[in-house]
C-alpha cells in the first residue's frame, strides 16, 4: 500500500487511492486510423451538430448576430484562414484526426473561395467556422489523464461554437490567437509548438511532449488568479493575467507517496495548524526516535498521543503505549504535533479540502529547499516561502502570532489550484525535461511504442 499511499495532514490525514486504470487513456495517439469512408461520415456528422441550433449558440447563431459578416477571410483577418487549415491538418499532434474538421467538403469550399467570388468566401467561411468550432470543443474536454477533480467547476468542458467563435472574433490578432493556441493555457500551444517544430532530438522526447501536451489540456485559460503546481518539476506557480507572476520551489511527495494530480479551489488559510501523524508514519516519523530518546522527544517536538481526530480529543499517557509495537506496525496510534517552531506543517497551511489530505503548507525544514531534487514529503507540497504566497492570496501580510491552534481565515473568493505532472515543459524557446520520479510516464510510453510511431489518431 505504501506505493499508493498519500496523505499529509487534516482531521482525517492518510487516505488510500488506486491509480486510475482509464488514466492511460490520456495519450490518446494510437488508435487505428480511418478509412476515407469513416472519417467522411464522422466528419460529416461533427459538422451537423456544430451547425445546427443548440439553443442559441450554434455557428449560424453566430453568423446570424454579425449579419453574416465574415472572420476567417476579413479584411483584418490577414492570413487566419491558412493558419486554421494548418491547424486543423497538424490535429495528430492533438491526438485527433484532421479529416474530422478539414472534410473533402469543406476542403472544396476553401478552394472554390480562391475565386474570391463572396459566395463562395462566406461559404467557405462558415465551414471553418464549423471545423474550428469542433476542433476547440475536443481540445478543451477532460483529457482524461487521471487528474482527480476536487471541484467539478474546474473540469475542463468544451464551449458551444458560439462562444468559441466570439472569443476568436473579439482578439485583437486572430492570426497571433491561432499560432499561440489562445484558448488553452500558453503551455499547450508551447509543447503542441514543439511539435511542429521538431523541437526534439528523438522519438522519445516526441513522445514525452505528446504525453505531457495531453496534461495541458487539463490546465486552464483563465485570466484570473490561481497557483499552478508542477510536481515533476518540484515548482509552485502564482498566475494572474494568464502569465506567471512569481514562483518558488517546493518539497513534494516521496516516489512511494506521490503528489497525486488534482485541481481544487483553495478556500481558507489555517494559522498554527497541528500535523496529525498519518498513522502508517507514526513508527517512522515518531515511534523510532521515542524508543530511542525516550518519552522526552515527545516532548521536545510538541507530540501528544490523542483518542480521535476531532479538534477535542481525549489526551492519552504516552506511558501506557506499546512503542515496541508501534515501531513494527502491530499497534495503531494517533499522534499530532501541536503548533510551534518545530511543527512540521509550519505556521501556516492553505486549505482545499480534498479526499487525499493534501494541502500546500509551510515547512520549518529550510535546508530541503536547497536540494534540487526535493521529493521529501508524505504526499503535500511544502513551500518555500509561504508567507509569500499568502500574501498574493490574500492582498496582505497575515501573522500567526497571537492566532489560535487551526485559526482559519477565509479568502474573500476561492482561488483554484492545480497540481500537475509535467514531466516535459516549456523553458523559453526550448522544451525542458524532467525525471518520472512517480513512474506514470513509462506505462504510457511503453503502450504508444507498441503502437508503433505515434502517427495513427484517435477517433473523437
Amino acid at each position: 500500500m505504501n506505493e499508493v499511499r498519500n496523505g499529509c495532514t487534516g482531521l482525517v490525514p492518510v487516505h488510500f487511492f488506486k491509480r486510475l486504470g482509464g488514466a492511460a487513456a490520456g495519450l490518446v495517439l494510437a488508435a487505428t486510423p480511418f478509412s476515407p469512408a469513416q472519417a467522411q461520415q464522422t466528419a460529416a456528422t461533427a459538422a451537423a451538430v456544430a451547425s445546427r441550433p443548440q439553443n442559441g449558440q450554434s455557428v449560424e447563431d453566430f453568423y446570424r448576430a454579425r449579419k453574416d459578416a465574415l472572420l476567417w477571410y476579413s479584411p483584418t483577418a490577414g492570413d487566419a484562414a491558412q493558419q486554421l487549415i494548418t491547424l486543423l491538418g497538424t490535429a495528430t499532434f492533438d491526438g485527433f484526426d484532421p479529416r474530422k474538421y478539414l472534410t473533402p467538403e469543406t476542403q472544396e469550399l476553401v478552394q472554390a473561395a480562391r475565386s474570391g467570388k463572396r459566395k463562395h468566401v462566406e461559404r467557405a467561411d462558415k465551414a471553418l467556422s464549423i471545423a474550428y468550432a469542433a476542433y476547440v470543443a475536443d481540445v478543451k474536454r477532460d483529457p482524461g489523464v487521471g487528474i482527480t477533480y476536487v471541484d467539478p467547476g474546474l473540469r475542463p468542458a468544451p464551449p458551444t461554437p458560439l462562444a468559441a467563435l466570439l472569443e476568436a472574433a473579439a482578439q485583437p490578432s486572430l492570426g497571433d490567437y491561432l499560432r499561440n493556441v489562445g484558448w488553452m493555457h500558453p503551455f499547450y500551444g508551447q509543447l503542441r509548438g514543439a511539435l511542429a517544430e521538431h523541437k526534439y532530438s528523438d522519438d522519445r522526447q516526441r513522445e514525452l511532449i505528446q504525453l505531457n501536451l495531453q496534461r495541458a489540456r487539463a490546465l486552464p485559460a483563465s485570466r484570473g488568479k490561481y497557483v499552478l503546481v508542477n510536481a515533476a518539476q518540484q515548482r509552485l506557480y502564482m498566475y494572474d493575467g494568464g502569465k506567471p507572476v512569481d514562483s518558488m520551489v517546493v518539497v513534494v511527495g516521496k516516489p512511494k507517496w506521490p503528489t497525486p494530480m488534482l485541481t481544487a479551489y483553495i478556500r481558507f488559510a489555517a494559522l498554527n495548524p497541528y500535523w496529525y501523524v498519518p498513522p502508517d508514519l507514526a513508527g517512522e516519523d515518531v515511534g523510532q526516535y521515542v524508543t530511542k530518546f525516550g518519552l522526552k522527544y515527545l516532548d521536545d517536538y510538541g507530540y501528544e498521543i490523542v483518542s480521535d481526530w476531532t479538534r477535542n480529543p481525549a489526551i492519552i499517557d504516552p506511558k501506557t503505549v506499546d512503542w515496541k509495537g508501534v515501531n513494527d506496525g502491530t499497534v495503531n496510534v494517533m499522534i499530532r504535533q501541536k503548533p510551534g517552531p518545530k511543527n512540521f506543517m509550519g505556521r501556516v497551511k492553505f486549505m482545499f479540502p480534498n479526499q487525499f489530505g493534501v494541502y500546500l503548507h509551510d515547512n520549518p525544514r529550510r535546508e530541503l529547499f536547497k536540494e534540487s531534487t526535493r521529493y521529501f514529503s508524505g504526499g503535500c507540497v511544502r513551500l518555500e516561502d509561504a508567507w509569500r504566497l499568502s500574501k498574493w492570496l490574500f492582498g496582505r501580510d497575515l501573522t500567526w502570532e497571537g492566532a489560535a491552534p487551526e485559526e482559519p481565515v477565509m479568502l474573500n473568493a476561492p482561488v483554484p489550484v492545480y497540481i500537475t505532472y509535467l514531466t516535459a515543459m516549456p523553458d523559453g524557446e526550448a522544451v525542458a525535461y524532467y525525471d518520472d520520479a512517480y513512474g506514470r510516464d513509462a506505462p504510457k510510453l511503453a503502450a504508444t511504442s507498441a503502437q508503433g510511431d505515434g502517427s495513427s489518431v484517435a477517433s473523437r
